[in-house]
């Protein structure tokens, strides 16, 4: 990676630290390396610390003079990101740090994501334990693993030596709006083995890409089409198919913009005109008016392992049959939502299919529902939940709620939005662990997160960088 390529942008303590960071390769699942990091900081500052086995850095830091008395806050947000990359881009993300670029006022990843989602956090966390000049209460940054695949680092924490009141969780992507609530959700597996049998004939791919993807909570209510149904509802469609594999999706919290099966089509079974058309009718209804495609390639004949006609059917039904997207919006917050669901990932692989859901909502009956509604789809197959994360619920009283809208006003001039999300955040666990906690969550503008198009403003981060260090005063 290209060394120092924001060295000349402001706020350049926030950015420094975020530089570093993307130098790391920190997908979920693989951060050993970014808490290594987050340790020799604070090592390097002599900042109490801890980091668990999970790999979760707590880092304590003293209050400034005059604040020893204030109540401690909490600066949290998660080390890991989501990794994904534009088709034909090669990229490994377990070896690789990220290639940054800037385009005017964009911070941008080329071909990547960016990890603006949670890195701008950490790096304004850091920003603020390296600056002895910022007046502060007592700090415990809080520093998670695994948020991205089910909240896993937040999960595993002890918080049985935080003594915060207060907790700013920097994962939000919108500049003006407080978030003060969220959905609870769980990941749902189904297992189905089929009988793969040897057979020969004519072996095509069928390919759909190009669709925008997006996040499953926070862009769900776009009607954004989902890349793994629409080649299901492609393949159904083609007399006589016979699947050998099918392969769509990376997470299942990223609705898939793109999606590939290899399949055997009978003699005249089906011609790109027909697919085109089959894909069109997949997409009616979409309210992101898509620009994707679908394409029928020949890659020649021979002998392989393939499901019957009549299992691909079986494998095919049950991908259409389950229920997807937004299922329920709040009756009491207009235009937010309340239950939702993303199959996030779809595998076939010698007769073994797996789908993966992710599940949302801020009512808990409701999720459960929902989970016991594909529980009910896997007759024949293996069920299992994992995941499982609470909702985090509105506090009619909030003194921190109260005094971050009267800074957001002073320095802004208007109102912020303060609203709850649909989306999972640590927000939930930590004040589960810490009931008294109270908490917000902001963060500056990121656009496209979990797609290749992420991309972070600048100036929104340059304001918002100042909004921390204010409401940090008032605190």
């Amino acid at each position: 990676m290209e060394k120092k390529v924001l060295a000349n942008l402001e706020p350049q303590n926030v950015l420094r630290f975020f530089e570093e960071l993307c130098a790391i390769p920190h997908g979920s699942g693989n951060t050993a390396a970014a808490s290594d990091w987050a340790v020799d900081f604070a090592k390097a500052r002599g900042l109490r610390h801890r980091r668990d086995e999970a790999g979760n850095v707590v880092i304590w830091k003293d209050a400034s003079p005059g604040y020893e008395d204030h109540p401690a806050v909490m600066l949290q947000g998660h080390l890991d990101m989501v990794c994904v990359a534009d088709a034909g881009v090669d990229h490994d993300f377990t070896r690789e740090g990220l290639e940054l670029t800037v385009d005017g006022d964009w911070l941008k990843a080329r071909g990547t994501t960016l990890g603006g989602d949670d890195g701008i956090a950490v790096a304004m966390a850091m920003a603020v334990l390296d600056d002895d000049a910022i007046p502060h209460p007592p700090l415990e940054a809080v520093l998670t693993v695994d948020e991205e695949i089910g909240l896993l680092g937040a999960t595993a924490l002890d918080c049985s030596d935080l003594k915060s009141k207060y907790l700013l969780n920097i994962d939000s992507e919108a500049e003006g709006i407080l978030t003060v609530g969220c959905a609870g959700g769980a990941r749902c597996d189904l297992h189905l083995s089929l009988p793969a049998e040897d057979v020969s004939g004519d072996v095509f791919t069928l390919s759909v890409s190009g669709l925008p993807g997006g996040h499953s909570g926070a862009e769900i209510h776009k009607n954004i089409p989902n890349a793994n149904r629409a080649l299901a509802q492609c393949l159904i469609g083609l007399p006589g198919v016979r699947l050998i594999s099918l392969h769509g999706g990376e997470q299942d919290n990223a609705i898939p913009g793109q999606a590939e099966a290899r399949v055997l089509l009978p003699a005249g079974g089906a011609d790109g005109a027909d697919v085109e058309d089959l894909f069109r009718k997949a997409l009616a209804g979409c309210s992101e008016a898509p620009n994707g495609s679908c394409t029928l390639r020949e890659i020649g004949g021979g002998s392989c392992k393939a499901l019957s006609p009549e299992d691909s059917r079986r494998a095919l039904e049950l991908i259409l049959s389950a229920p997807n997207g937004v299922q329920a919006m709040e009756p009491d917050l207009p235009g937010q939502v309340r239950t939702s669901l993303n199959l996030g990932i779809l595998r076939l692989e010698e007769g073994a299919l797996r789908l993966t859901w992710s599940v949302r909502s801020s009512a808990a009956a409701e999720k459960e529902a929902l989970v016991e509604k594909l529980k009910a789809l896997s007759d024949g197959a293996s069920f299992t939940r994992r995941g499982d994360y609470p909702a985090w619920e509105y506090r009619k009283d909030s003194p921190l709620r109260d005094t971050m809208v009267a800074v957001f006003k002073e320095q802004y001039g208007r109102e912020p939005k303060v609203e709850t999300i649909h989306a999972g955040l640590e927000c939930g666990i930590l004040t589960a662990k810490m009931p008294d906690l109270d908490a917000v969550s902001f963060g500056p503008d990121l656009v496209d997160i979990h797609t290749p198009r992420e991309r972070a403003s600048i100036s929104s981060l340059q304001r918002t960088w100042a909004y921390l260090v204010a409401v940090l005063a008032r605190l």
